[in-house]
């Protein structure tokens, strides 16, 4: 098993905490099957664009960041992160460095984490992997997607609204759990490169079966399939990841 990045510097009452859906897209993406998979599809001689959206702690990208070399077979892998919580960018970029210089032999090349909404400042067609927790939770309404205005100021000492805002960001997913993850669907046709995949995490009440069906009306060359499971019921909330790709 590849060692897990260190998150013990991350102020958890403001970022999300790994806990079992980080974990299962770790095993997930250090798999036989997606490093087979990701290794065939990108090959030696092609530096992937790989860019988690909401990132919380950093613990997923610093670790597809460290183990680049065993995960795409290469280092030549190009990393970064976006997130709309500035404090989850300042501590995922603290996460890959400190795990970058425990594994100087397979890092890749990270470019930053950058505050912003899903993948609206993200050119298009340049995403080769996409990797996405996001807040999957059904809740009864979505918090307040943040403006500006709304967004604490990193610099400065957070409030206690504050913190429960940035973490409400995180886990609310509104009905379903699914209204912050299908607007980042929608957007796949237009960020993903022509050999680009995404991979996104879902729970048992996001109605995993009818996303499939709504990805695969974006047409023929569309496809989607479940490669990672939590392997049991825990509670409503079991855990599947989903590989989308085009062919």
């Amino acid at each position: 098993m590849l060692p897990t990045p260190d998150t013990s510097h991350v102020a958890y009452e403001r970022i999300y905490e790994p806990a079992e859906d980080s974990f299962l897209l770790l095993d997930t993406l250090s798999s036989t099957a997606e490093t087979e998979f990701l290794q065939s599809r990108f090959g030696d001689s092609y530096a992937p664009l790989v860019l988690e959206v909401g990132p919380g702690s950093g613990v997923v990208i610093a670790f597809v960041n460290t183990h680049a070399k065993v995960i795409f077979g290469s280092q030549g892998v190009l990393t970064a992160a976006v997130d709309v919580n500035g404090y989850a960018c300042e501590a995922t970029g603290e996460t890959v460095k400190k795990a970058a210089s425990e594994n100087a032999a397979t890092y890749g090349e990270f470019l930053g984490a950058f505050q912003g909404d899903l993948v609206t400042s993200v050119k298009d067609g340049s995403v080769d992997v996409l990797i996405f927790n996001p807040p999957y939770v059904p809740t009864p309404e979505l918090p307040k997607q943040p403006g500006e205005a709304d967004l604490p100021n990193p610099a400065t000492k957070p409030t206690f609204d504050d913190d429960s805002y940035m973490l409400s960001l995180s886990y609310a997913g509104g009905k379903d759990g699914m209204e912050t993850t299908d607007r980042l669907i929608n957007s796949l046709p237009q960020v993903l490169s022509r050999k680009g995949c995404a991979y996104i995490l879902l729970c048992a009440q996001n109605k995993p079966e009818e996303v499939k069906e709504r990805i695969r009306a974006f047409g023929e060359a569309w496809n989607v399939a479940t490669v990672g499971s939590s392997g049991k019921k825990a509670g409503w909330e079991s855990l599947q990841i989903i590989r989308i790709w085009v062919e």
